[in-house]
């Protein structure tokens, strides 16, 4: 769910960038992406005629610097920019608003396996409990059991791994952000997972 810039607000958040100093245009495409948490990554299709209509519209140069281009802004832009400062603002609300919203929808998507995750474990357990009484003829060999419960677990944590790899891969390709504090908290919620399992499996 990338924020998708209205008609003229890349333009116009196209000259707040270069507002606030010269860039090239690798930096304002990187920069882009940095300020929307990287929920909108431009392309250099997207970027590079929209700047050179800013230069027709004598709102910025460019100065050739070795290999590199670098756009400036122009006391028009300047002027611009600060005309429309509270067109501005609300485009950075909203901006914000995708972020939130796409990081609530990783952190849902990964609850939501890890729950799955802890029900098969459940049921794994109570089935063994009952397999190990209504057939005490096979009870006799626990590791027969043992080795039929196993591979249901491995079914299930591979399927919680497929899972949640394909939401965070989905997510990143979609030009989404993975904050590590979001990181951490995925992996201190598999530490605990993990201890439950060791103290499951050691009682």
């Amino acid at each position: 769910m990338s924020p998708v810039f209205s008609h003229g607000d890349l333009r116009l958040y196209l000259l707040n960038l270069l507002d606030e100093g010269p860039r090239h245009g690798y930096d304002i495409m990187q920069a882009l992406s940095d300020r929307t948490g990287g929920t909108y990554t431009p392309s250099a299709g997207t970027i590079y005629p929209r700047l050179a209509k800013l230069e027709e519209e004598g709102l910025v140069t460019k100065t050739v610097d070795g290999r590199k281009t670098v756009y400036a802004i122009t006391e028009a832009g300047h002027a611009e920019v600060q005309a429309r400062a509270g067109e501005l603002e609300g485009i950075e609300a909203g901006l914000a608003d995708s972020v939130r919203l796409i990081a609530d929808e990783v952190r849902g998507s990964v609850r939501e396996a890890m729950r799955s995750l802890r029900a098969d474990l459940a049921a794994a357990r109570t089935q063994e409990r009952e397999t190990a009484t209504a057939d005490p003829i096979g009870s006799d060999d626990p590791r027969v059991l043992s080795r039929e419960q196993l591979h249901r677990a491995d079914a299930a944590i591979n399927d919680f791994r497929g899972r949640v790899r394909s939401d965070l891969r989905s997510h990143v390709a979609r030009g989404g952000e993975l904050a590590a504090t979001f990181v951490d908290e995925l992996t201190a919620e598999l530490d605990r997972i993990a201890r439950d399992v060791t103290r499951a499996t050691r009682g």
